[in-house]
């Protein structure tokens, strides 16, 4: 490559560099230097991490692990329950591709909406169901779990799609010889599905979880909009001291994000390590 070659090379290269030098890597060096350091004199410390224990981090850490793991094992189930019906190409199957994908397509903020509404204590109607079932009506935002419950419903409905497509993809990969020379052996449905497409889909399991699970850990706009502060997550009790205006908290709200980022890190360290032990 010439000189002038070079030139235009880099010309072309350098606003990307600046831009995610600017918008990504200062932004993630400076919030490691505000977690290690003191908001009053600017001096070493971990005393940031330690204050976290006071401000309800234990807790955030626990509620979202819980709707993490609430909501993959509702998307997982959907996912692949859904993409079996389209593979076994019942009737309809068409149509029900098109309606499963509607829900992806939906905005985080108008899903949240829409499940605020519909989880109201009053008048909402989740409890209009309830009612005309003959069942007593609940309040959804009486406690901690039953928020969270509505969480994971609410992350769910509009993110098993991922999981889905993940799931066709995976099926579209195994033999139908398999199949047929299991079912010529009698090896009845269920059989099927553990010694066949489990097995064979597990790869595919895996990358849905990685991918979905991240997204999970970072889930923010939809909990801040239907149960906002409280409980808390990891996400919106690092936006509650962000939001303040003590800049104090800006150090608290540093070591949050560096606690979530090693946590994910670890997680998806841990994951792939197993997944390669054969």
């Amino acid at each position: 490559m010439t000189g002038k070659g070079n030139l235009s090379f880099f010309a072309f290269v350098l606003p990307a560099v600046i831009y995610v030098t600017v918008f990504s890597f200062y932004p993630a060096a400076e919030v490691v230097w505000l977690s290690f350091h003191s908001p009053i004199n600017n001096s070493f410390t971990l005393s940031n991490f330690k204050s976290l224990v006071y401000f309800g981090l234990p807790s955030a850490i626990v509620n979202t692990a819980v709707v993490t793991a609430g909501a993959l094992a509702i998307q997982l189930f959907l996912g692949m329950a859904i993409a079996s019906l389209i593979v076994s190409k019942v009737r309809g199957a068409r149509l029900l591709y098109i309606l499963a994908l509607i829900p992806y397509g939906i905005a985080t903020v108008v899903n949240a909406v829409d499940f605020s509404f519909i989880f109201q204590s009053t008048g909402g109607f989740a409890n209009g169901v309830l009612k005309f079932l003959g069942l007593p009506t609940i309040n959804w935002y009486a406690t901690t779990p039953l928020e969270l419950l509505i969480i994971i419903i609410a992350d769910s409905w509009r993110n098993f799609p991922v999981f889905m497509l993940l799931m066709l993809a995976g099926y579209s990969s195994i033999p139908r010889e398999l199949y047929e020379a299991a079912a010529v052996d009698g090896a009845g449905i269920v059989r099927r599905f553990f010694e066949i497409t489990l097995p064979n889909l597990k790869k595919y399991i895996a990358i849905a979880l990685i991918i979905r699970g991240i997204s999970e850990f970072n889930i923010f706009a939809l909990p801040l909009i239907l149960v906002g502060y409280s409980p808390p997550l990891l996400t919106t009790l690092t936006y509650e001291f962000y939001s303040t205006t003590i800049t104090q908290y800006y150090s608290y709200a540093a070591a949050t994000i560096l606690l979530a980022f090693i946590t994910i890190f670890i997680v998806i360290v841990l994951k792939l390590g197993g997944g390669g032990r054969r």
